[in-house]
C-alpha cells in the first residue's frame, strides 16, 4: 500500500507539472500510458484516452468500470504560485488538477494496480483516464464507452470527500430568442424584444417544476447570457437572445422540462444540446451498499461529470473536496489521496469478492 502511494503521489506530481487543458491532453494520455507499460500492462488508446484491463480478464464475467479524467481546466487568474509547480507545504499538495481531478485519478490508478494480477475476480477490472471531461467533449468517455466490453458498473473520481455521490444533476443549455419590431427609439416605434424577453425571463426566475428530489431538491433555471443585436442606443431592438442554464433533477428527463418551458414562454426555446442527463444509482446497488457498510454518507451532486455519459450505474466518489476545483491555487491533501486508495480497494474489495 505505501509504494503504491508514493507512486501515485510521484505520477501525480508529473501530471501537475504537464499541461492538460481540455483538448490538448496528449502530454498526459502519453505520461500515463508510459507509466502503465514500465509495469508491463498493456495498453490501448483512443485519441487521448487511455484503456487499461486486468490481466485476467474473462469476458464472461460482468466488468467494473474505473474511471477517472485528465484533462484540466486553464488556471484561475487568481492564482499566486505557479500552476504548473507541484509544491508540497503542510501536507497539501498545490498545482492545476491536483484536486480535480487528479488525486481521485492516481488513486483509482493505484487500485487497478491492486487488483491487476488478482486472479478469480467476481468482476472484470477495466481502467479508463478520460478526455474532454471539463467540456464534455465528444472524443472523451463519450468516445470510449462504445468501444468496451459490456460494463455492469462504474465507479467516478471525482473530488467528493470521498462520500458517495449518488445522483447528479443533468444539464441543458438553452438557447432562446424573444422577438419584437425593430423601429426608431426617439419615435417609440416597433415592439421592444428585450421588453418581451423579460417577461419570458421573468418567468424562468420564479417558476417551480412539481417534482422535487429527496437528493437533489428542485430542477433549477438561471438565465446567464442577454444580448440584442443593436450596436445603437436609438433603435428598438427587434431581436432579443439570452441564454438559460437548466439544471434537471433525476425526476425529470429533458424532453418533459423543454415541454414544460415551451407551454409557458414566447421566446424559441432550442437546447445546445440532451446530452448531459441527471443520472441516479440506487442505494440498494452492492457498490452503494458497500460504501454505507465502510459508514460512508450519501448525496445528491449538483455538479456534472462524465457520469452523465455513462449508459449504466455509476457512483461518483473520491477524495478531495468539489469546492477546492477551479479555485486559485488549488490542492489536496497527502493524506486525501492516502484514504482515497485505501477506501477505493476496499469498497471494490466487498463487491468482487
Amino acid at each position: 500500500m505505501e509504494q503504491l502511494f508514493k507512486d501515485a503521489v510521484r505520477l501525480l506530481k508529473s501530471l501537475i507539472q504537464t499541461p492538460s487543458f481540455s483538448r490538448e491532453e496528449d502530454m498526459t494520455a502519453s505520461m500515463i500510458a508510459a507509466f502503465f507499460e514500465e509495469r508491463n500492462i498493456t495498453v490501448e488508446r483512443l485519441g487521448n484516452n487511455i484503456i487499461c484491463k486486468n490481466q485476467f480478464f474473462d469476458a464472461s464475467r460482468p466488468t467494473l468500470l474505473l474511471n477517472s479524467h485528465h484533462d484540466t481546466v486553464k488556471p484561475n487568474p487568481n492564482y499566486t504560485l505557479d500552476p504548473f509547480n507541484p509544491v508540497e507545504n503542510d501536507g497539501k499538495l498545490y498545482g492545476l488538477g491536483s484536486n480535480d481531478a487528479g488525486g481521485c485519478l492516481v488513486s483509482l490508478i493505484a487500485t487497478f494496480l491492486h487488483y491487476y494480477a488478482q486472479p478469480n475476480l467476481k468482476y472484470n477490472i477495466i481502467f479508463v483516464a478520460s478526455a474532454e471531461e471539463e467540456v464534455s467533449g465528444r472524443n472523451g468517455i463519450e468516445a470510449v464507452v462504445p468501444t468496451l466490453p459490456a460494463i455492469d458498473f462504474a465507479i467516478v473520481g471525482e473530488p467528493t470527500l470521498l462520500q458517495m455521490a449518488v445522483a447528479e444533476r443533468g444539464l441543458m443549455v438553452l438557447d432562446c430568442v424573444a422577438k419584437g419590431k425593430p423601429g426608431h427609439a426617439a419615435r417609440n416605434e416597433g415592439e421592444n424584444a428585450v421588453v418581451n424577453a423579460i417577461n419570458d425571463i421573468n418567468w424562468f426566475h420564479s417558476y417551480r417544476f412539481e417534482k422535487v428530489s429527496p437528493l437533489l431538491g428542485e430542477t433549477k433555471m438561471n438565465v446567464t447570457v442577454i444580448e440584442t443585436e443593436n450596436k445603437a442606443h436609438n433603435v428598438v431592438p427587434g431581436t432579443c437572445n439570452y441564454v438559460v442554464d437548466v439544471r434537471v433533477n433525476e425526476l425529470y428527463n429533458f424532453e418533459e422540462v423543454l415541454n414544460e418551458i415551451r407551454q409557458h414562454v414566447a421566446s424559441e426555446v432550442k437546447p445546445r444540446s440532451t446530452r448531459l442527463r441527471s443520472t441516479s444509482i440506487s442505494l440498494e446497488h452492492p457498490i452503494v451498499r458497500a460504501g454505507i457498510e465502510m459508514g460512508k454518507t450519501y448525496y445528491g451532486s449538483p455538479t456534472t461529470s462524465d457520469k452523465a455519459l455513462m449508459p449504466f450505474p455509476a457512483l461518483k466518489i473520491g477524495p478531495g473536496d468539489s469546492a477546492r476545483s477551479h479555485t486559485a491555487d488549488e490542492f489536496i491533501y497527502l493524506r486525501e489521496i492516502e484514504e482515497g486508495i485505501k477506501d477505493y480497494i476496499k469498497i471494490v474489495e466487498k463487491v468482487l469478492r
